[in-house]
């Protein structure tokens, strides 16, 4: 298996099969190419989705003023595409947070409110702070409760330093570094074993402090870089649940740990709005002329968290597939088989819109060609597999090497591969045996700055890797359109072994989606 994995990266990566020029046997490919580099829209849709629409949470107004811009981007390019509703979500509005330090000194401190999260009515609300206390089990955090009545209450561990241990790492003396290592690693665990011992799960533990009469919550989930922290989620609806930077949390935690009387004031304007609202996921469509029963699909998630604009999550996928439709429209307008696209909401709540439309649709699931979803930054990609589909790859291989050097050169090709266990879009069809294909980009140091971030922002985005992408996307759209055989779906045989030692013990199972905020509760 590995002399054959290393035999198809380099026939698909080498000299003999791709010159560098373009190929001139295919004057589909060389349009796409011209279109997608001489004039791409990639970074001006992206600059109206990130700057202008904004983030994309589920079930708020944004996702539904984004939904609804798709729709008419595709129809101004004569592609059928409508918003099919797949469930209902609870919904909420974000409107403005501002969170101040008044005393003992004055200060604007930098953080948002949490998704999902009641606010303050839009009124300035003062309280001191307090912070979670260090108890002996769970009757001392019952008896300490009362306490926390009309206070903010300090939730998170406070970070000793907010300087990335890249730093460190470069400039400091060997046992610093090895001292701030050792440091911190107990402190966290002594951190952890008192949440432990309040007897309250993460989800738990802020309804016990809002049912006991809290202000509020303040958090902050530190994502180890500069000035950038992880934004998800509130359990509160009826007091705000706050995210401090890193600094600014350090800064509060300090002056509440040292008795020196911090008091916040917390404006949040924040709106729910039922939990029956309706969330869709966007479809456009070109039919096919040949075969129309068969599909080719262009795959990325639409939802974002909305501490910042969802860039690269997924704001650079929405557009790779958005732009390749785009440029597919211009140089490919009657294709062979039915190519569809999927902008997928609820993925960051599990996959739930893509995993809607595999129970909906389960003609497309039959009929399906090749989805090809990105889903992990700006990046250039990288990394592309089989997904497990033991007989695909002699066609994966045979699609890239019609492709240019210069967007093959960076391309590791995997053979089987392994299938999503549910990372992505992608698994929802892979599950079923689908040929749901991922398209892994390179880093861009995403997990760290970008991933559910509060600096996830149109700035991070690479034009030239995001024009590569849209490029490669039309051109495997096209080519799967084109080719004569389906890809045929045989499973390789799952479990670890020395070839694959980190393999899933079976094929993946396919998840029933929640299609309402009660059913993902439970």
């Amino acid at each position: 298996m590995t002399c054959l994995r290393l035999a198809l990266v380099w026939s698909t990566l080498g000299a003999p099969l791709v010159a560098q020029t373009l190929p001139t046997d295919d004057p589909v490919i060389q349009r796409i190419w011209d279109e997608g580099m001489s004039r791409s829209q990639a970074m001006k849709l992206m600059q109206v989705l990130t700057d202008s629409i904004g983030p994309r949470l589920s079930g708020s107004p944004g996702i539904k003023r984004g939904n609804d811009w798709l729709v008419a981007t595709y129809q101004q390019w004569g592609v059928t595409a409508r918003n099919e509703q797949y469930g209902t979500w609870v919904g909420w509005r974000r409107g403005i947070t501002h969170i101040d330090l008044m005393q003992p000194r004055v200060r604007s401190l930098e953080g948002t409110l949490l998704a999902w999260s009641g606010g303050t009515g839009g009124k300035p609300v003062d309280g001191s702070t307090v912070i979670l206390p260090d108890v002996p089990d769970s009757n001392g955090f019952n008896a300490w409760l009362p306490s926390a009545k009309g206070k903010y209450v300090l939730t998170s561990f406070p970070q000793p330093t907010c300087r990335p241990d890249s730093s460190f790492r470069s400039y400091a003396l060997p046992e610093t570094w090895q001292s701030l290592q050792n440091e911190r690693r107990l402190a966290n665990q002594a951190w952890q074993q008192r949440l432990t011992r309040t007897g309250q799960t993460a989800r738990a533990l802020p309804l016990r402090l809002e049912a006991a009469g809290a202000r509020g919550v303040v958090t902050s989930l530190w994502s180890q870089g500069w000035g950038v922290n992880k934004i998800f989620n509130a359990r509160t609806r009826s007091i705000p649940t706050i995210d401090l930077s890193c600094e600014d949390y350090g800064l509060v935690y300090r002056l509440t740990e040292n008795n020196q009387g911090p008091v916040l004031r917390v404006t949040a304007d924040a709106e729910f709005q039922g939990d029956n609202v309706p969330v869709f996921n966007t479809i456009a469509e070109v039919r096919g002329s040949a075969n129309p029963d068969e599909f080719v699909m262009l795959s990325a998630h639409f939802d974002s968290w909305d501490g910042s604009s969802g860039a690269t999550d997924n704001g650079t996928g929405t557009i790779t597939m958005l732009e390749a439709m785009r440029i597919l429209r211009q140089v490919y307008p009657n294709p062979k088989r039915t190519i569809l696209v999927g902008h997928w909401s609820g993925e960051e709540q599990g996959l739930i819109g893509s995993r809607a439309f595999t129970e909906d649709h389960p003609e497309v699931v039959r009929g399906l060609q090749a989805l090809f979803n990105q889903d992990n930054g700006t990046g250039r990609v990288v990394n592309f597999s089989a997904a497990g589909l033991t007989n695909a790859g002699q066609y994966l291989a045979k699609w890239l090497s019609r492709l240019p050097m210069e967007i093959t050169r960076n391309i590791n090709l995997q053979l089987p591969g392994n299938p999503a266990g549910g990372g992505s879009d992608n698994a929802s069809f892979i599950c079923h045996g689908a040929p749901g294909l991922g398209l892994g980009s390179l880093n861009w140091e995403y997990g760290t700055y970008t991933w559910h971030t509060n600096r996830d922002t149109y700035d991070k985005v690479v034009p030239d890797e995001l024009k590569n992408n849209a490029v490669l996307t039309a051109m495997l759209v096209y080519l799967a359109s084109e080719e004569p055989d389906k890809l045929p779906r045989e499973r390789r045989i799952m479990g670890p072994g020395r070839q694959n030692p980190n393999a899933a013990p079976t094929w993946p199972s396919c998840q029933k989606p929640a299609r309402s905020i009660g059913e993902w509760q439970r």
